[in-house]
């Protein structure tokens, strides 16, 4: 017996699968592992992309973790999460077995054939009943894009259903639909190269000392005297390291870019040679002909002097200026049109497809830009469009299986998935990898529609998440390390991820438990090729044929690994010395025209306004770089337990808190329409008069946040809305003048 397995798999469907080559997160480690050995794996957090060497002992199993020295992307750093990488997998709380809830509403262990028979019975039969809508997933941004792939074509193309959509939607969604909308294709141009390239750095929302550590240190290392800008609320500790802070008004970021619009256009400091590759330019004029810094300044908090001042620092001529944003941005009630309108400065000054520029999304999740382009979610797999039939035929014959099986008509998003669940149209809900009654806008909402799920799976490495405590049946899946496949980073690197630890239990890859369901529900002939997930990334690699993020000239797993991972586009024929890669350096883009499109509307309030019961606005936020999310993994590590407070915490202004007697460390009570949260105090100036801040990791706080969407990309607002801040005693800090 292989003494790298470490369970026996009981029912005979286990065994059969278990049997066949080629089987990652089963228990097993890669023979081509060597004994004793260095191996390579992208960490498993944020989308920087950091590579680690792996050290492994004589029976194949990590043992340690270091930096790798020379990638192209982390340059030998690592942060603190990347250090403690391995604790996570190491945990009592682990799911080992898979549960399902008895008749007395008690979860309790069963094999893997009652699982798998559970979950086809119970989901055939809500889809007998009720429709092929009656059903939806909701995923990740969290597993390799093979495993993306299989679940999104499992689901739509073999269980025959149609509504699906990753957590990308609330992290990346308005810059997905941003560029799609400027640029004819989610293609973010830059690469990490351009931080240290720059002569003028724009971050936006954007605190990278905490959340991306190491694209700080890319920062630090520009030896070209930068000026940093910080557009943000808070004083965060990138602000405080800046040359330039901005203490915005929240959510007046797109009023502050429309009045740069403005200016820059008044004073002829545009490029005319990059806004002939633009359509709208007259019309986008006409439209800030009248939005001037005077117009700005009461929704910025600035004066007209700092705006025009800012205006001219970003359009010098002959400076590299590149814009950066991430969540401040991204999760918005305007996102959309905010990072569209940094989009527009670029274009407009020249500042992209050069060194050192661009206007460029910041990622949050490890494979987020991975969700984007193969989980077939909201864009057919491999970067096509569902609504076109040459698309769908095209990915037809690439996979094999004939094109009706390919809907036309698009799924719901995240949010509609879920009020179409609370309005009992959804019966049955998959959730794979992902915590979403923590980590969804107005969280209470998702504990309010439970009851009217007739089944909820939860598919996860721990059995003590908020969802799994919540479902019918918990699948266990193996995590990071316990599995291969590949993740595709901000600068749209792809590498790979390795398997360097055995899944406990009867754990398995979620790779292998959609290939479990697939035979049970029938449809597993349509996945007879997808064996392993290198195979899969050979089927996946081929459908981008054509489109922008043609990958073609990748050979596989092995070249990713020689190569330092390689950004797409990567077609066939592709110089195999070239290290990085930014796009529209041509000044061709992915429309019709070829020219890139700028768009604007008019600048709206936030949603929610402090007034006279809810006078403060509450801002929420990464709080420390140890920590993660919902703090699933994180959590796991002593040592990154140590390094972030234990229980959740509230930022407030040290005048807010003498007006009604708070001190430091006193527990208090931040309050919103939604709910109410018990934190401790926190007095620092680095949050403005009538703001808090509360970091999103602790349990409870997205009861607080408020339930609106850009209507663009439908990406969650949940950095703004109002609150009011009570002492134990019920008084609350009072409006002020």
């Amino acid at each position: 017996m292989n003494p790298l397995i470490l369970k026996e798999n009981d029912g005979p469907l286990t065994r059969e699968l278990v049997q066949q080559p080629g089987d990652f997160g089963l228990g097993k480690v890669p023979s081509r592992l060597k004994p004793a050995s260095t191996t390579t794996s992208i960490c498993g957090f944020c989308a920087t992309g950091c590579q680690l060497n792996i050290h492994l002992d004589k029976q194949g199993q990590a043992i340690n973790l270091t930096p790798k020295p020379g990638y192209p992307v982390n340059l030998g750093m690592a942060c603190p999460k990347g250090w403690q990488a391995l604790d996570p997998l190491d945990t009592p709380d682990r799911a080992t077995s898979p549960l399902l809830r008895n008749s007395k509403g008690e979860m309790e262990e069963v094999g893997w054939d009652r699982a798998v028979e559970a979950f086809v019975s119970k989901l055939k039969g809500i889809q007998k009943d009720h429709g092929r809508e009656s059903v939806a997933f909701l995923s990740t941004g969290q597993i390799p894009f093979e495993e993306m792939a299989f679940l999104g074509c499992l689901f739509k193309f073999g269980m025959g259903f149609l509504h699906g959509d990753a957590n990308t939607r609330q992290c990346m969604a308005t810059a997905v639909m941003a560029y799609k909308q400027s640029f004819g294709f989610d293609a973010p141009p830059a690469s990490y190269a351009d931080f240290e390239e720059s002569d003028v750095i724009v971050l936006v929302g954007a605190n990278l000392c905490i959340a991306h550590p190491i694209l700080w240190q890319r920062v630090m290392r520009n030896k070209r005297n930068p000026t940093i800008i910080v557009i943000d609320p808070r004083a965060t500790e990138t602000a405080q390291a800046a040359t330039q802070h901005i203490p915005l008004k929240p959510k007046g970021d797109l009023a502050l870019f429309q009045a740069l619009t403005h200016c820059i256009i008044r004073d002829g400091r545009t490029n005319p040679q990059s806004i002939a590759n633009t359509e709208g330019y007259e019309e986008m004029a006409e439209f800030v002909s009248e939005l001037d810094p005077l117009w700005a300044a009461p929704k910025t908090g600035m004066t007209p002097k700092a705006i025009e001042a800012l205006a001219e620092t970003v359009s010098e001529p002959g400076k590299r200026v590149s814009w950066w944003w991430t969540m401040g941005v991204n999760q918005s009630h305007e996102g959309v049109r905010c990072a569209q309108a940094m989009i527009n400065l670029a274009l407009i000054t020249g500042n992209i497809g050069k060194p050192g520029t661009g206007a460029n999304s910041i990622t949050g999740q490890c494979n987020a830009m991975g969700s984007r382009l193969f989980s077939n979610t909201t864009s057919l797999v491999g970067g096509h469009d569902f609504a076109m039939a040459e698309h769908r035929a095209k990915v037809a014959e690439g996979l094999g299986i004939p094109v009706e099986r390919i809907p036309h008509d698009p799924s719901l998003a995240y949010d509609q998935i879920l009020t179409a669940a609370e309005e009992g149209r959804i019966k049955g809900l998959w959730i794979v990898a992902t915590n979403p009654f923590h980590s969804w806008v107005d969280a209470g909402a998702l504990e309010r529609l439970r009851s009217n799920l007739e089944f909820l799976i939860v598919q996860d490495m721990y059995r003590t998440t908020e969802s799994a405590q919540c479902a019918d049946l918990v699948l266990p899946a193996a995590g990071w390390g316990e599995k291969e496949g590949c993740f595709i980073n901000s600068e749209r690197r792809l590498a790979t991820t390795k398997v360097v630890s055995r899944a406990p239990g009867k754990a398995m890859s979620d790779f292998r438990i959609f290939k479990l369901i697939a035979e049970a529900w029938g449809c597993g002939g349509l996945f007879s090729q997808w064996t392993h997930p290198e195979a899969v990334f050979h089927i996946l690699r081929d459908l981008t044929r054509g489109r922008p993020c043609d990958i073609t000239g990748i050979e596989g797993y092995d070249h990713l690994d020689a190569r330092g991972g390689i950004q797409w586009p990567y077609p066939m024929g592709s110089p195999r010395e070239e290290t990085e890669r930014r796009l529209y350096a041509d000044g061709h883009f992915y429309t019709p025209s070829g020219k890139a499109r700028l768009l604007y509307s008019p600048h709206t309030e936030m949603p929610e306004m402090p007034d006279d019961t809810y006078p403060m606005i509450l801002l929420t936020g990464r709080g420390t770089s140890s920590q993660w999310h919902t703090q699933s993994r994180t959590a796991k590590s002593p040592v990154l337990s140590r390094l972030a407070p234990a229980t959740p915490y509230l930022e407030l202004h040290p005048e807010d808190a003498s007006e009604i007697h708070i001190q430091q460390g006193d527990l208090i009570e931040v309050q919103t329409r939604r709910g109410s949260l018990e934190v401790e105090a926190y007095l620092a100036p680095t949050v403005q008069r009538g703001q808090v801040f509360l970091p999103m990791h602790y349990h409870g706080v997205n009861r607080l946040t408020h339930p609106t969407f850009d209507p663009h990309s439908r990406q969650p607002s949940y950095k703004a809305c109002a609150c009011r801040v009570q002492t134990k005693g019920g008084e609350f800090i009072p409006p002020r003048a």
